[in-house]
């Protein structure tokens, strides 16, 4: 998706210069317009999720040839971690590499509100943060977060991993009671399918893909949380640590009834209905009408 936002017109090279700004602005109205105009041409198109679906019929004006097609999620094996935890500290994870829109400050805050009001007597959670670094700049951002956490002093209750190997984060995945994702209008939301094929009931943005598509009721049953600012994370962090274990494996069981609609099989379902359906529609675009007659392009 090509989306206009002031923070991407108006950076720090065009930021001194309206003229050169406006020029941005008409280049990426007429490579709006380029985009849309194209798109229309297609014979079908397959979306990701319900909120990329709403923005590709917005701008390609094509909504009974848009279809929505759930990503391929191979999470076969995280269904096979049993629902309850063993862990004796309740812990809350967090995948996603360390880049600035996953907004891992908020989750930081949201955990250090949480603390705060949490009752003496409560097991004190763990908040882990598992991902990886592109770049000296993902390696800094995660050096700063990690003084965030000293800075709202608790550091002793965060964990910081980096480049974990895939059978350590199952693990982890495996003891966590809660997953947490934060990043505004992603467009599906894969980790917060991992986290519910693993178990762990996830807290996620309430935008885009985890609202719309992700975190719904199954079978009138709450699947997860959804939050928009610190606050409500803190709220969701504190109901998961109250909550009686049963009822949060009766969550994490409505939770997991869900991830078959994202499931492999599923997407190799829906992909190959649709595949037929262009098929078709060329071949019907192929068929010639010669002298009042219709005939069939192969003859």
């Amino acid at each position: 998706m090509f989306l206009l936002s002031d923070a991407a017109l108006y950076n720090s090279f065009t930021c001194g210069s309206i003229w050169l700004s406006r020029c941005k602005v008409i280049y990426y109205t007429f490579f709006s317009w380029m985009y849309g105009f194209v798109g229309s041409c297609t014979n079908l198109a397959m979306v990701n999720s319900s909120w990329t679906q709403s923005h590709i019929e917005k701008m390609w004006k094509i909504p009974k040839l848009t279809k929505k097609v759930y990503p391929p999620c191979d999470t076969s094996g995280l269904q096979e971690l049993p629902l309850g935890r063993s862990n004796k500290i309740p812990t809350f994870l967090s995948v996603a590499q360390f880049r600035p829109e996953k907004a891992h400050t908020l989750q930081l805050e949201a955990f250090s509100i949480a603390l705060g009001k949490l009752e003496a007597d409560s097991p004190r959670p763990k908040l882990q943060f598992v991902g990886s670094c592109r770049n000296k700049e993902d390696e800094d951002r995660l050096q700063k977060l990690k003084d965030k956490a000293i800075e709202l002093r608790v550091e002793k209750d965060v964990e910081f991993y980096q480049n974990l190997m895939y059978k350590n984060l199952v693990r982890l995945l495996g003891g966590a009671i809660a997953g947490i994702h934060s990043m505004i209008d992603e467009h599906f939301g894969i980790s917060v399918v991992e986290y519910i094929a693993a178990g762990a009931i996830p807290i996620a943005r309430n935008s885009a893909g985890p609202r719309m598509d992700i975190v719904l009721e199954e079978d009138g049953h709450q699947t997860g949380f959804l939050a928009s600012d610190a606050n409500e994370y803190a709220d969701a962090i504190l109901q998961l640590l109250r909550m009686p274990e049963r009822e949060r494996l009766e969550m994490a069981e409505a939770a997991r009834k869900r991830v078959s609609r994202f499931s492999e099989q599923r997407f190799y379902e829906d992909f190959k209905i649709l595949q037929s359906y262009v098929f078709l529609s060329i071949e019907k675009r192929l068929i010639l009408k010669i002298g009042g007659k219709v005939k069939d392009w192969r003859e």
